[in-house]
């Protein structure tokens, strides 16, 4: 049973932009926050951005400023735009449910060159 998809990422050079999406199942998108995650090759997975339903967004300091999460709370549907990216946001990138509680979905991959 697919709960999460992900979806937007591919190549694009420094400075460039991308927007993620990340269609979920309802039981999950129903939770009142949402996240967007992070992995890069051998590093651990971190939370870079994260929604409540009521449109209340953190970031983590590293992408603050140049990514924007958002939610259409109607179509279970998670964003994320990214703006002035940088080598360093290559990585596969997840959305999930918080706290998860489901399995992680596919993730999309970003590859930021120089």
């Amino acid at each position: 049973q697919v709960q999460l998809v992900e979806s937007g990422g591919g190549l694009v050079q420094a400075g460039g932009s991308l927007r993620l999406s990340c269609v979920a199942s309802r039981s999950i998108f129903s939770m009142n926050t949402m996240g967007w995650y992070r992995q890069a090759p051998g590093k651990q997975r971190n939370l870079v951005a994260q929604i409540t339903k009521s449109g209340s967004a953190n970031y983590a300091d590293s992408v603050k400023g140049r990514f924007t999460i958002s939610r259409d709370n109607a179509n279970n549907t998670l964003y994320l735009q990214m703006n002035s990216v940088k080598v360093e946001d290559t990585a596969v990138y997840y959305c999930a449910g918080i706290p998860r509680r489901h399995s992680w979905g596919p993730g999309t991959q970003v590859t930021v060159s120089s």
